[in-house]
């Protein structure tokens, strides 16, 4: 993977206070987070990545009004450009939700060249759908600025990465970080600030015999290479998201003397830079052979079913499953405590089984489905074995369509599914009438995820949920 530094778009801390104008990803912003965002200061980055829709023209319209607050800010010098080319050091230190346990995640926050998947650097792991992906380009055409990294995972057993930026493997970071902010769910996130040119290049060439896979952003990263290709069209050069010129040989080694070709006329270590500006984006790059990742589970609540579906549904998965009875005493007047007691006795159940299973609350009881390995691969034979062993390709391919009967396009629609991380939520949805079945399972393994992405193969979209999420308005990436 070739990485760039960059001369960042940053806040001035000395206008404003970094808590007030970051935000979460996007497409992790409620109603209800988008007016706080508003509230919190006129600079405040959800006025740019999520802005509210005004009754929109053709002329003045949530993407023009973003590209002008960017232009404001930077008129103003509320957001203001580094002097020299650099990357970040980026940590996070969270509680893991439901737990006492602290971890940290550390990465890298740089520019990565975009290729096109068939070019094996670059690999997914869910699949995507169209509108996201149309109103990000809209946003990144008018606005041409990265206000987001994409989070990106990598393997480096040897902590390289880690040594250079932090000053140690995993350790304690040899210095305090240039900045720190907490967000709303007490994420405490940490910057440091590389210049270096010899650490630098000393990092690009570490990275450089690297895959990645995409743990979050599949929609941004395909939206950024499709406008990699149009530019370079309408630039005339070579498609950097194939053209071997976007993959250079390494820099040089540690211990090195920087060679004649990678320094200038006063010997110093030459950066590496983007063929053309739309050649890169930013992005986060996490090492999967360190500690500190998290994948939670993303729960399935289905509802719309009609009656006798549920009792349909039980009777046929019995084919496919072991089906046991888990007895809780959930109500829709539960209070929160009581909720969440509730699913810990059934999540207990499911977390002890030691196949794939699913547990399957309803109105009329809760039930654990153990699966029956040769019986469901026979029923998925449209399924690769490496997929058909993934709890939630089982879920989806199996339970969702073929025992409920919701097409794959109801699916992808949300038409009779929602998605929840809460599982306390979940089975309050159907004890209060508003769902029929909620199905909790288990989170993705690191192993699975891996496995499956460098196959070249996908996962249903919604498997995975990294947390904690990226903070947005660490950094910018402008390219005019």
């Amino acid at each position: 993977m070739q990485i760039y530094p960059f001369r960042a778009l940053r806040y001035n801390t000395g206008l404003v206070k970094l808590e007030d104008v970051v935000t979460q990803p996007y497409d992790k912003i409620s109603p209800a987070m988008q007016d706080a965002y508003y509230a919190k200061s006129p600079y405040n980055l959800i006025r740019v990545i999520l802005g509210k829709r005004d009754p929109d023209t053709e002329t003045d319209n949530v993407y023009s009004r973003a590209a002008a607050y960017l232009a404001d800010w930077r008129q103003k010098h509320v957001l203001q450009e580094d002097a020299t080319p650099a990357l970040f050091g980026y940590a996070q230190r969270y509680t893991v939700p439901g737990t006492n346990e602290v971890r940290e995640r550390r990465g890298l926050i740089c520019l990565g060249h975009l290729y096109d998947y068939e070019q094996k650097v670059v690999y997914r792991h869910e699949q995507t759908l169209s509108k996201p992906k149309s109103d990000r380009l809209s946003l990144f055409k008018a606005t041409r600025t990265y206000c987001e990294q994409i989070y990106m995972l990598y393997n480096d057993p040897a902590f390289t990465v880690e040594d250079l930026v932090f000053g140690n493997k995993t350790g304690e970071p040899a210095t305090a970080p240039d900045q720190t902010v907490t967000d709303e769910y007490g994420v405490v996130h940490m910057l440091w600030h590389v210049t270096d040119p010899r650490t630098i290049n000393l990092i690009v060439t570490a990275l450089q015999d690297k895959k990645l896979i995409i743990a979050d952003g599949h929609h941004r990263y395909e939206t950024s290479t499709a406008y990699a290709r149009e530019r370079a069209a309408e630039l005339g050069v070579p498609d950097s998201t194939t053209h071997t010129a976007g993959r250079p040989e390494p820099l040089y080694g540690a211990g090195d003397e920087a060679p004649s070709e990678y320094a200038d006329e006063h010997g110093e270590a030459r950066l590496p830079s983007p063929p053309f500006p739309e050649a890169a984006m930013m992005m986060t790059l996490v090492n999967m052979d360190a500690p500190g990742i998290t994948i939670l589970p993303t729960h399935r609540v289905v509802f719309g079913l009609g009656e006798g579906a549920v009792a349909s549904f039980l009777e046929r998965a019995a084919e496919y499953f072991e089906v046991s009875r888990v007895d809780t005493n959930h109500d829709a007047k539960d209070s929160d405590a009581e909720k969440i007691e509730d699913a810990s006795a059934l999540l207990a159940p499911l977390t002890a089984s030691p196949g794939v299973a699913f547990l399957a609350a309803t109105r009329d009881g809760n039930y654990l489905l153990s699966a029956k390995p040769e019986a469901i691969d026979a029923a998925l034979q449209s399924f690769t074995p490496r997929q058909r062993a993934l709890d939630v390709v089982q879920l989806h391919g199996l339970i969702l369509e073929q025992l409920l009967g919701l097409s794959a396009e109801s699916i992808r629609n949300q038409q009779n599914l929602r998605y929840l991380r809460s599982a306390p939520e979940a089975i309050a949805q159907v004890a209060r009438g508003e769902a029929d079945i909620a199905f909790l399972v288990r989170p993705v393994t690191l192993d699975q995820l891996q496995n499956v992405s460098l196959s070249g193969e996908v996962m249903p979209q919604k498997s995975t949920d990294f947390y904690p999420k990226l903070l947005s308005g660490l950094a910018f990436y402008a390219l005019d």
